[in-house]
């Protein structure tokens, strides 16, 4: 009987030649998943007839957006995850669902191996194996374009020889992955880093400099979770995908950096993320609000390590389930709303409140009715000097 591989299906040149190819050199039956993570473009139906008219014997399509959108989108906006300060890991997050998703289909099917499109030089071919590993250690993992050297012209030439139904040509010269977070894009001329990303690199988002109104949208927390959107209640999926449109439509998310890969190299990689960068500023500041100074100060070391261990492909790991731990207890008081302006490519914080506001204003005002008793500060900041002067003392002796 042959050995059944599990393949997770993109719909695209590389994963619809992996069909025949794993078929024949694996001579196994290929089962191949596509998960609608609301990466739009073309219609799920028909990526799911390709992969049959490939020769694949079962294709599956799962909804999983309402899913990505709850357990992956929130929690990483909950966690303000931004890798190197900048990137909201659009494609790091959607990995570990669609390794889930391959795990339930190996068990539906029978499959023993999995299958994914990654090369040996991208950080994705470690997001899916250490998910998998710790998942289902049981599965085995083939990846054709690292494992057989499978360049994108071998691809393209044994898709034609084949007679795939698929796109060959070589008009887009970007590798491009997309989803209800965001969009990265690279390759082509953005591998010289001096070369600065054209209008045509961009798809969710507008060109900033073009003139238009302003959009002000108020979006209301509970415990750090979107719900509304400008007093509509709406799901997480609803939400990011409302404040994807509209801010992408005034061209705010675009990031242009050189990042560090979990591989070693460095790679420059341009990003959309309207709806994710509005939504994590919008949080930030609320959090700024209701967080009390310590855990505020802790928790931002605590989103960064986040952000590496997601980007790294740890999702499912001991130190994350801790780290979600806490970072679920800090969303406690995070309740309130933030009043944005979209505007220009940016998206500015222009009001906030919360009933579980730290904000005193009768502490915090210069004017009449301060409370705030100055008499207490002489003394405060005398003995929160006396290290240093200690320190400074002993080193004067010595000098």
């Amino acid at each position: 009987m042959s050995e059944r591989v599990v393949l997770a299906y993109s719909g695209g040149l590389d994963t619809s030649v992996a069909i025949p190819y794993l078929a024949e050199k694996m001579n196994a039956e290929v089962v191949a998943v596509a998960v609608d993570l609301g990466q739009g473009g073309e219609d799920m139906e028909a990526i799911q007839k390709r992969a049959m008219d490939c020769g694949a014997v079962e294709s599956v399509v799962v909804d999983a957006r309402e899913e990505f959108a709850a357990d992956f989108c929130v929690p990483a906006l909950q966690a303000n995850a931004l890798y190197m300060d900048r990137y909201p890991l659009v494609s790091s997050l959607s990995r570990p669902l669609i390794v889930k998703h391959l795990v339930t289909a190996a068990k539906q099917f029978g499959g023993t191996i999995v299958s994914h499109g990654c090369t040996g030089k991208g950080n994705d071919q470690v997001r899916f194996e250490a998910g998998l590993a710790a998942l289902a250690p049981d599965l085995r993992v083939i990846a054709p374009a690292r494992d057989f050297a499978w360049t994108r012209d071998k691809a393209i030439e044994y898709a034609e020889a084949k007679g795939l139904p698929i796109e060959t040509s070589k008009k887009n010269p970007f590798s491009i992955d997309q989803n209800l977070w965001g969009r990265a894009v690279e390759t082509g001329f953005l591998e010289d880093i001096w070369n600065g990303p054209t209008e045509e690199v961009y798809s969710y988002t507008a060109d900033p400099k073009e003139p238009r109104e302003a959009d002000e949208v108020v979006i209301t927390f509970e415990r750090g979770v979107p719900v509304k959107v400008d007093g509509r209640a709406l799901t997480p999926y609803q939400i990011i995908d409302e404040i994807n449109r509209r801010a992408g439509a005034q061209g705010v998310g675009r990031i242009d950096m050189v990042e560090d890969r979990l591989v070693g190299i460095k790679s420059r990689e341009v990003y959309e993320a309207p709806g994710a960068v509005a939504l994590i500023s919008a949080h930030m500041e609320l959090e700024n609000v209701t967080v009390e100074r310590d855990l505020a100060r802790f928790k931002r070391g605590v989103d960064q390590r986040w952000s590496e261990l997601v980007y790294d492909g740890l999702w499912f790991s001991p130190l994350k389930d801790a780290l979600d731990a806490l970072i679920a207890d800090a969303q406690k008081h995070v309740n309130g709303e933030v009043r944005m302006t979209l505007h220009g490519g940016c998206a500015t914080v222009t009001g906030r409140r919360s009933e579980d506001s730290l904000y005193d204003f009768s502490l915090a005002t210069y004017d009449t009715g301060d409370t705030f008793d100055q008499s207490l500060a002489k003394g405060f900041v005398q003995l929160f000097s006396l290290p240093a002067k200690i320190a400074a003392a002993r080193d004067a002796k010595k000098g």
